[in-house]
């Protein structure tokens, strides 16, 4: 039987790469987004090409009534869930702390703090009812421990919140063979950064990186997968970095 695996933020860049891959080990995929429904669409036709299930599930994570409805949805198409991958996540113009508002500050943390761990707990409460265990992977940043000042300090603590959750989290629920873990990507090809207003930026700070090069979303996903798979199974509350050495 395959397994069931929830990804938020799907329909590009990590959790597009992630989903294609784990499409391919067996897992059945509970595709969100929140904007780009055509991106998760094209996601989930490779993955149904690979032999995966797939639901596309609209939802807002910063907003917890979406969230539960989105699992309303995962409930009813597989009536469980074995993973999740806690990708769904945002970053903001580069700018000073000094020049950040509140509104920006409410919205990073409501979607990258808040919506997470709402996610992660209602994930949590389904694992605990089928008895069986099963897998988080929160992606965190490299961020969370540069602190990427002058850039954007608010999403480096957001990432550095999810590390704690990570940890916290997993903590608290080993005793039922559920594993939490994290991934810190570091200066990775994706879209983000032409979203943080700097689209060369990647390969702008590449000579920073010990490897001297950018890495790939696909990198990112091999080390996903690793985690949530069984050759994982005495992992958790770790965060693994994917940096290139940076």
């Amino acid at each position: 039987m395959r397994k069931v695996l929830l990804i938020t933020g799907a329909s590009a860049g990590i959790g597009a790469a992630t989903a294609r891959l784990a499409a391919t080990r067996g897992y059945d995929l509970a595709l969100n987004y929140n904007n780009d429904r055509a991106g998760a669409e094209a996601v989930a036709k490779d993955a149904e090409a690979a032999g995966a299930r797939t639901l596309i599930c609209q939802a807002d994570v910063a907003e917890p009534e979406q969230i539960t409805h989105m699992y309303q949805q995962v409930d009813a198409t597989f009536g469980r869930l074995d993973a999740l991958v806690n990708n769904a996540g945002v970053v903001d113009q580069t700018a000073r702390v000094t020049e950040m508002t509140h509104a920006r500050l409410r919205r990073m943390f409501d979607i990258n703090v808040i919506g997470a761990i709402l996610v992660a707990k209602e994930a949590v409460q389904r694992m605990q009812a089928q008895g069986d265990g099963g897998a988080i992977v929160n992606v965190s940043s490299a961020a969370a421990r540069l602190g990427s000042g002058g850039q954007y300090v608010d999403y480096a603590a957001s990432k550095a919140a999810i590390d704690t959750f990570t940890k916290g989290l997993s903590d608290e629920v080993a005793g039922e063979n559920i594993r939490v873990n994290s991934v810190r990507p570091g200066l990775i090809e994706t879209d983000i950064h032409a979203k943080g207003g700097e689209a060369g930026r990647a390969q702008r700070l590449a000579h920073m990186v010990p490897m001297q090069r950018t890495g790939s979303a696909g990198e990112v996903a091999d080390a996903i997968l690793y985690l949530l798979s069984d050759e994982a199974s005495y992992v958790t509350g770790s965060m693994l970095e994917v940096t290139g050495g940076r």
